[in-house]
């Protein structure tokens, strides 16, 4: 294996899915600013959207939580759309 090509600040990281919650730790090289407390030890916090346990493939549900309103945006131009055919 090649010397030099590897990373070597590989830390525990917190990983909390921001729709329900739930908190991984795991290692990574990615910076943060912010910090979670985990089981009395402080982790550095990586804040994502949606994880394998809020993804609805995952937990069979049908529910996507969208909070970057990308739902409501395209049924409003799907709306337009529709009201344009029409005439």
């Amino acid at each position: 294996m090649k010397k030099e090509i590897h990373p070597e600040n590989y830390r525990l990281v917190a990983f909390k899915d921001m729709s329900n919650g739930q908190v991984y730790l795991t290692k990574s090289t990615v910076n943060t600013k912010e910090t979670e407390v985990v089981d009395g030890v402080e982790y550095p916090l990586v804040k994502v959207e949606i994880s394998s346990s809020s993804h609805p493939f995952y937990t069979g549900k049908m529910k996507l939580v969208d909070t970057a309103g990308r739902v409501d945006k395209f049924m409003n131009r799907y709306k337009k759309h529709m009201e344009n055919k029409k005439k």
